[in-house]
């Protein structure tokens, strides 16, 4: 009863608000609706006026004309925009016509035939763009691209690279059957001219050909101008080829992240005790202070001058709060190849990067990250090739005094070379060396290990990484070579001793030094006299 009776006094209240409320949205509604008024608008003339037909007439006559002239300017902006954007759709026919898309010849597998025609049309494009049918200007004269000159023998070569012979026998098997497959199309060509199939033409063999030339354009190509006999002594035969290369692919895309990646730097020892502690300040520098992510191993051989070896170690140890290096001692002959083999098998923890390092060897920060990239287990070791400084005596003996080694570590030809005949400096994972039988032990004193080791990852199916790296060097020191190498070692160690003095320029000038100072000292005379 109390329920129906609150019900009652509750309900005109509820129908007061209801009433309220509809009240505020008609109000809200009203003043959401009503158009807006410009104030440019609110003088409009008075529809009962004398001016008023006139009044509305001016006005509508002055928007229309403002209609007509911002709907000339937007068909002008269109007609502008169609015409540049015709003109850019030309510019990329033209580019795609010249260069076809290299994904494109790829991956377009649903018109085999679309990029077929691509990719001969690229092709051609290639001998257009070569040095083929017309020169083209260079800036200088180290611009030009120099032809080798071959028989069916020989190849003669201006980089002579690791065989320093500017002639030879073409020793590398992808440069021999080139060589033979180009002799043999012209040969093919010769004996298939085009035109009269029935008249009746001599046939040519490789025994007619004389000389060619050659040169490689890395972005476009290699030319081939081959010269045979002709049917009389002064007649001859010419044919030109060119090998294009074909579109740059893409073979992978990967993210690699070498943070955890650890280096275990080997480096076999006997005596030296200078040397190894220049060698720990580099390896502070670059090893501890600027990568971090380092081990040290040290095979020392005898007893002489070892506890200032170790001492240098522990002070090293201390000042730089370094604590991950190994020292091994053995009372033996010193012995490269077996120092870092026993190094290299004395690491118990998991699969990790060997750099072979020697102590007279300077390296970078930039070339332990190199280490890291070029290695793969399983897959890739890295044999960089290392610039080779000469004799700081001979290089600043003009100079007042021979700067400091930081300054001396610059990549030029006055200053040393790169040292392509050796392999001694090397990264491979552990697991690649173990499995690959690490050092032949046979071998004693000095050279021929690396050689060894070197042959061995040749002959296995690893990828072997040899390149020049700016950031490792070999510092000059004297070379003794000890009676008790073998005749072979003897040799290859006087070789080297003989590269590591000088540029041949360089050791001319120590050659004719008295007659360059004869020649100054008539030089004064003469200046005197007059």
């Amino acid at each position: 009863m109390m329920l129906r009776r609150g019900c009652i006094l509750f309900l005109p209240r509820l129908v007061g608000l209801l009433v309220v409320a509809c009240c505020l949205v008609s109000i809200v509604y009203m003043l959401a609706c009503t158009p807006k008024v410009d104030n440019q608008q609110l003088a409009l003339p008075r529809a009962h006026s004398p001016t008023a037909k006139e009044g509305y007439e001016a006005i509508l006559q002055e928007r229309e004309e403002q209609h007509r002239n911002y709907i000339i300017s937007l068909k002008k902006q269109i007609a502008q925009l169609k015409t540049e954007l015709q003109g850019r759709s030309e510019q990329l026919k033209n580019v795609q016509d010249r260069y076809p898309d290299p994904l494109d010849i790829r991956l377009d597998h649903s018109n085999p035939e679309k990029a077929q025609a691509n990719l001969l049309s690229f092709l051609r494009s290639q001998i257009d763009k070569a040095e083929v049918h017309s020169g083209v200007k260079l800036s200088t004269e180290y611009a030009a691209v120099p032809f080798e000159s071959f028989t069916l023998q020989k190849v003669y070569q201006l980089e002579t690279g690791l065989t320093r012979h500017p002639e030879e026998k073409p020793v590398r098997k992808d440069k021999r059957d080139e060589l033979i497959e180009v002799i043999e199309l012209a040969v093919g060509s010769l004996n298939n001219p085009e035109g009269d199939r029935n008249e009746k033409h001599r046939v040519y063999t490789a025994s007619d050909f004389i000389e060619g030339i050659y040169r490689t354009e890395k972005d476009k190509g290699t030319l081939y101008e081959l010269t045979f006999k002709g049917d009389t002594k002064h007649q001859f035969k010419k044919i030109v080829l060119f090998r294009p290369f074909g579109p740059v692919m893409k073979v992978k895309n990967e993210n690699v992240n070498m943070a955890d990646t650890l280096i275990n730097v080997i480096v076999p020892l006997a005596k030296r005790v200078s040397k190894f502690r220049q060698f720990m300040q580099n390896f502070r520098e670059m090893g501890i202070q600027q990568d971090g992510r380092i081990h040290l191993t040290v095979v020392y051989f005898g007893k002489e001058e070892m506890n200032e070896v170790k001492s240098i170690l522990e002070n090293t140890s201390k000042s730089a709060n370094f604590k991950n290096f190994t020292f091994i001692q053995l009372n033996e002959e010193f012995s490269r190849g077996k120092g870092l083999d026993i190094g290299a098998r004395f690491w118990k923890g998991d699969n990790v990067v060997l750099f072979f390092c020697d102590v007279d060897i300077y390296f970078t920060a930039e070339f332990l990250n190199s280490c890291r990239l070029n290695t793969q287990p399983g897959k890739k070791v890295f044999y960089p090739i290392l610039f080779s400084q000469y004799n700081p005596s001979i290089i600043y003996g003009h100079h007042d005094s021979i700067p400091s080694l930081e300054q001396q570590l610059i990549i030029k030809k006055e200053t040393g070379f790169w040292r392509d005949f050796g392999f001694g400096m090397t990264c491979q994972y552990r697991s690649d060396f173990i499995n690959i039988g690490g050092f032949d032990l046979d071998i004693k004193g000095w050279g021929g290990e690396d050689v060894h080791l070197y042959r061995k990852y040749l002959h296995s199916n690893l990828i072997v990484i040899r390149t020049p790296v700016r950031g490792l060097f070999h510092l000059w020191h004297e070379k003794q070579c000890l009676d008790e190498l073998t005749p072979e070692q003897y040799k290859m160690c006087m070789q080297s001793k003989a590269m590591n003095e000088g540029s041949h320029g360089q050791l001319g000038m120590l050659v004719f030094k008295q007659e360059i100072e004869a020649h100054l000292h008539r030089q004064k005379l003469s200046s005197k006299k007059t």
